[in-house]
């Protein structure tokens, strides 16, 4: 066990990134480098890329990953524990505050402006998110032609049947496992598959939720963003805990608060049941992670150099990068006002031709939007 000093080290330092990591994984990558290579030497900057590869080879959110194994490295353990609750806990804390906020029943105007503001510029984060993965993802694409079937697959089904992406998601990867191993069976297909069409099942109740979680945690692949298609069907459309303008203020909270973008569930889980349910969606989406690195952190290396994982990945990580892509849809299809139109376009001029950050974009696109609650536009 690590020495309570070096649990301390590791709460408080964990606790700062998940307070100020604005920005989401990149953000997140660059200030665990600076504290872990960098500035304390904890782990090589080769021992750090390895990691941060293998942690892209994991579904769920990478970023939160590749925090628990650096914490993992530095404290065993109790440290992996200490370091991915510090990481996660801040931005949970003010998510979970601004759902009461955004989600009450009568906030005031300019609230519900900020909310619209913002929520309009969300489909074109969405594109922003898709296209950046786009270049790597096609560099490693063992057939150019595969990559954009599957693509066009995830697109389509994040854009028609929101509920059923994860199937999709996990039958591409089987597909280009099936493919590269011409026809040899293997293992992944008969492991995922039983969990996808058991919580498919799902009827609703907290059990609705907690499927929702599960798929954002553990069966999410391709960045953060890929999230969203995941749940939004299911939040507004099959369970209506939430309206497409609700879901749009989610989506874009969990881009402007710190740490993991994957809190973003704790907003679907408040607008279905409270706090509690906030709180139980995001241990639902963070456990797989913790899971992940303590019963397999040892074989980090031996997953990222694994063929058939690989493989997997390169059927599923495309048909995300379509989902990501596609979900901006639906989420465009989601706005009411004719003013957020205006906005969701000056926001993509912003994103594309003056390249500006995420969150600046969203930030600008709730000011707009409480200027024009405050000369009366009308708001969804």
């Amino acid at each position: 066990m690590a020495p309570p000093s070096r649990l301390a080290d590791v709460a408080v330092q964990w606790g700062r990134i998940g307070s100020t990591g604005f920005g989401g994984p990149p953000a997140h990558i660059a200030l665990l480098r600076e504290l872990c290579v960098d500035r304390e030497g904890w782990l090589t900057a080769h021992e750090f890329e390895d990691a941060v590869a293998a942690c892209n080879l994991l579904p769920g959110p990478a970023s939160t990953q590749l925090a628990i194994f650096c914490a993992w490295r530095v404290g065993g353990p109790f440290g992996a524990i200490v370091g991915g609750a510090a990481f996660i806990v801040p931005g949970l804390v003010a998510i979970l505050a601004l759902s009461a906020l955004f989600l009450a029943g009568s906030p005031p105007d300019w609230v519900r402006g900020a909310g619209a503001g913002a929520g309009a510029a969300v489909a074109a984060v969405a594109v922003r998110a898709g296209v950046g993965l786009v270049p790597e993802s096609w560099r490693r694409a063992a057939a150019r032609w595969r990559w954009v079937v599957y693509a066009v697959l995830g697109g389509a089904a994040a854009a028609a049947v929101g509920p059923w992406l994860v199937l999709v998601l996990l039958g591409c990867g089987v597909v280009e496992v099936a493919w590269q191993a011409r026809n040899r069976v293997d293992g992944i297909s008969g492991h995922l598959w039983p969990l996808a069409t058991a919580g498919a099942a799902a009827t609703g109740g907290v059990l609705a939720l907690v499927w929702v979680a599960f798929k954002v945690g553990a069966l999410a692949y391709g960045g953060g963003f890929v999230i969203i298609p995941l749940m939004q069907a299911d939040a507004v459309n099959a369970y209506h805990w939430m309206t497409n303008t609700e879901f749009l203020n989610a989506v874009a909270l969990g881009q402007v608060t710190p740490g993991p973008v994957t809190h973003t569930v704790a907003v679907v889980g408040y607008a279905a049941y409270g706090v509690g349910g906030g709180l139980l969606a995001a241990l639902v989406a963070f456990l797989p992670s913790f899971c992940f690195v303590l019963f397999g952190a040892k074989r980090f290396d031996a997953l990222r150099h694994n063929l058939r994982v690989r493989a997997f990945l390169g059927g599923a990580g495309p048909a995300a990068i379509g989902a990501i892509v596609g979900v901006a849809i639906p989420l465009a299809y989601a706005l009411d006002e004719w003013w957020q139109l205006g906005v969701l376009i000056g926001a993509a001029v912003v994103l594309f031709v003056l390249r500006r950050g995420v969150v600046t974009t969203l930030l600008a696109a709730g000011v707009v939007g409480v200027v024009a609650a405050l000369l009366g536009a009308p708001l969804p």
